[in-house]
């Protein structure tokens, strides 16, 4: 059995998939056309979510949502069918806000994460500490299974080094830049992963996320936030890793990596 040997994946926190499809998403998902497209934040239960998305040309579709309305969830969307879908953390705290689908390939196993914000309060901070200690563990766990290719993609909602960032002073009080959270993508790495952008790209002003408030945008004032890493097995595989900031539609771009098995 021959597999599809090249993937082009592309991650894209849409802020609303409801919002983003009247922003000209179908055309942009029509000419892209990436083997696989995880979203996050797309606010929206599937029953909600226009037909001709849902049932995309050529793409079996997945959704994870929030229990609680219009709040957080993710979607992939998969030229190929996974041998295996998982969208349960183990943990009815995290599994009510929709955060993750788990695709296993046989190549590798993708893990399209919305990690949660920690700006709102100290208990949500609290939250998304937990969260990035459990999802850790969560790896370990399919690690010990015997799988060892992991695609990890998605919105961390933390800029990891001062590159990362166009205001790293003026923010290493504020959630996203604190010391823990940058601690906890430090140690992702120790445990085997590759920031794969980094890979290729070792300069500054490279953002994927703009305070919609500031025209922050126009003046590229932003942050690093949406990632995909990759395990260090996988590095003889990797082709590219690219950040779209010409893509709008939302206060996030998109960033895609290019896998040749």
């Amino acid at each position: 059995m021959t597999h599809h040997q090249h993937w082009r994946l592309i991650s894209w926190n849409v802020n609303g998939l409801r919002a983003v499809a009247k922003k000209g998403f179908p055309e942009w998902f029509s000419i892209e056309k990436p083997d696989i497209l995880c979203l996050q934040e797309t606010k929206a239960h599937p029953d909600q979510i226009p037909p001709e998305i849902k049932n995309f040309n050529g793409y079996e579709s997945n959704f994870n949502w929030a229990v609680k309305k219009g709040y957080s969830g993710v979607a992939t969307f998969a030229q190929s069918a996974p041998i295996k879908i998982e969208s349960s953390i183990g943990n009815p705290s995290y599994d009510q806000e929709g955060r993750v689908l788990i695709h296993q390939y046989p190549l590798f196993t993708l893990f399209n994460v919305y990690f949660p914000n920690g700006k709102q309060s100290p208990e949500r901070l609290a939250y998304k500490m937990s969260f990035y200690k459990d999802f850790l563990k969560l790896l370990n766990a399919y690690g010990k299974k015997g799988q060892k290719n992991f695609v990890i993609c998605g919105d961390v909602n933390t800029a990891h080094k001062e590159i990362d960032l166009a205001r790293p002073k003026e923010n290493s009080k504020i959630s996203g830049f604190l010391p823990q959270e940058r601690a906890w993508i430090d140690e992702l790495l120790a445990n085997g992963y590759l920031d794969t952008f980094r890979v290729f790209e070792k300069g500054p002003n490279h953002y994927t996320w703009w305070d919609m408030q500031s025209r922050a945008r126009e003046r590229n004032v932003g942050w690093r936030i949406d990632y995909f890493f990759i395990s260090a097995t996988l590095e003889p595989n990797l082709k590219k890793a690219s950040i779209m900031p010409h893509v709008m539609g939302s206060d996030h771009c998109p960033v895609s990596i290019e896998l040749t098995f």
